[in-house]
């Protein structure tokens, strides 16, 4: 390697005007607490302070993770509590914390149904896994990182899995399939009530389920993947049960099973033994480890206090997300084209194809909202909507903000009809007080 022979030129600045540079940029970053966020299949619902500061207490933030189980007695029973929470919550027989993120827990379940079909020695025959193309976008990754080749099947008229192409795709391929990977409500925000003909379709075939929990915020205590006939689940803890994600922190992605595929989840398990919490590793059939120690505890904690502090009222959580998501759309269906207009789970998707007609692109609505100091909704995606705009509210807002929010949207609805060019239009956004220093410091120098 070639060695520096010139001098690195660094400002010299003092700890204040760096911290203040700091907090500058992090003013400009937009978050839950600055405003709305309506970022449809990702629910950036309010995280409650009271998470944060179970997180620091100092038995859970300062516990290194080598520590033996007898020093760290607390933070397994949380972690075993919290187990038992997610199962009586999700209806699985037993769950792995071990998995950092949504995404991380797909791929880990598709490794569980993966080895289970290996131990039972059809691995070589079956390589196939249907996703629906309603299904939420990570899914066909996380199976072909498996190994495994997917078969799509389309959606139907209402945006539900075509049960007759589907049908058709079990007809033609069989025991070669593996599973299944379901988003249910999928990413048009849409219950699929055909769920339980197609749960015994695939289990007809000797398939897995498998169900993707990114939109479990809408279901919460009405029913559970095990009702619906899903072996396999993911949770994404940092997006039901309120724990920050994103640029506000790490996520974690539990996993749940059925009862024939618990001997394949990730080792350690946490488990009571009559006289103290242990992480077991002595299951021969496991997967393996999927993750450094276990997991994102930090995050483990919150999602614990936060189903500790809701109780029965997870339901209610649901409830109110789910209206605020149908009082949105029922506000804003004359004025845009609703994808799907029905009644709709916690998110529903506009089809914004009329509006780019006239000039403004999806890209163009969402950059406007910023004007308004609201943050967009997730736009191009779904892939089978075009110019997608996914609105999900939570259930944090009151209703003066998402009327707000519809007042806005209208507004943006008037200006396309009226031509207006989106291009040249005026930033609105209030300045931040950096920026009005700044902005004197350079009149100053002009004068």
């Amino acid at each position: 390697m070639q060695k520096r022979t010139t001098e690195i030129k660094l400002q010299d600045k003092t700890e204040l005007e760096l911290m203040r540079h700091y907090k500058e940029m992090s003013d400009k970053n937009f978050c839950i607490e600055k405003g709305f966020y309506p970022l449809g299949s990702c629910t950036m619902k309010y995280n409650p302070r009271i998470n944060e500061w179970a997180s620091k207490l100092e038995g859970f933030a300062n516990l290194h993770p080598n520590q033996d189980d007898d020093d760290c007695q607390g933070a397994l029973k949380l972690m075993y509590e919290l187990q038992s929470f997610l199962k009586i919550i999700t209806g699985m027989d037993e769950i792995s914390l071990q998995p950092c993120a949504g995404a991380h827990g797909e791929l880990s379940g598709m490794m569980v149904i993966k080895r289970y079909f290996e131990d039972k020695g059809e691995l070589e025959i079956r390589k196939k896994v249907i996703i629906p193309d309603n299904a939420h976008g990570t899914n066909p990754a996380s199976a072909a990182m498996c190994g495994f080749e997917i078969l799509e099947v389309k959606s139907n008229e209402k945006g539900l899995v075509n049960v007759e192409q589907l049908k058709e795709i079990v007809a033609e391929y069989g025991d070669k399939i593996a599973a299944i990977m379901m988003t249910n409500p999928n990413t048009l925000g849409l219950f699929d009530d055909n769920i339980v003909e197609i749960s015994r379709i695939m289990h007809d075939n000797g398939s897995l389920l498998y169900y993707d929990g990114a939109n479990f915020n809408a279901i919460m205590g009405h029913t559970n993947p095990k009702l619906m006939g899903f072996d396999v689940v993911h949770l994404n803890l940092h997006k039901t049960f309120a724990t920050p994600h994103a640029g506000g922190g790490p996520g974690a992605g539990p996993i749940g099973v059925v009862e024939k595929l618990k001997d394949y989840l990730p080792v350690p398990k946490i488990e009571f033994n009559g006289e103290k919490y242990i992480r077991n590793y002595n299951y021969s059939k496991s997967i393996g480890k999927v993750s450094a120690f276990f997991g994102n505890f930090n995050v483990l904690v919150k999602a614990y206090t936060y189903i500790y502090m809701m109780g029965k009222s997870l339901k209610d959580v649901s409830s109110d997300a789910v209206l605020a998501a149908n009082y949105l759309k029922s506000r804003l269906k004359d004025y845009y084209n609703i994808a799907f207009d029905a009644h709709c789970a916690h998110e529903f998707v506009i089809d914004n194809s009329d509006k780019k007609a006239k000039g403004a692109s999806t890209l163009d609505i969402a950059k406007r909202l910023m004007d308004e100091n609201i943050h967009p909704a997730t736009i191009y995606f779904p892939l089978i909507v075009h110019e997608a705009f996914m609105v999900e509210p939570t259930e944090s807002e009151t209703k003066e903000v998402l009327d707000n929010f519809a007042e806005v949207m209208i507004k943006i609805a008037s200006e396309i009809n009226d031509g207006v060019d989106f291009h040249e239009f005026p930033k609105t956004t209030p300045i931040s007080r950096a920026d009005e220093v700044r902005a004197a410091r350079q009149l100053d120098l002009k004068e």
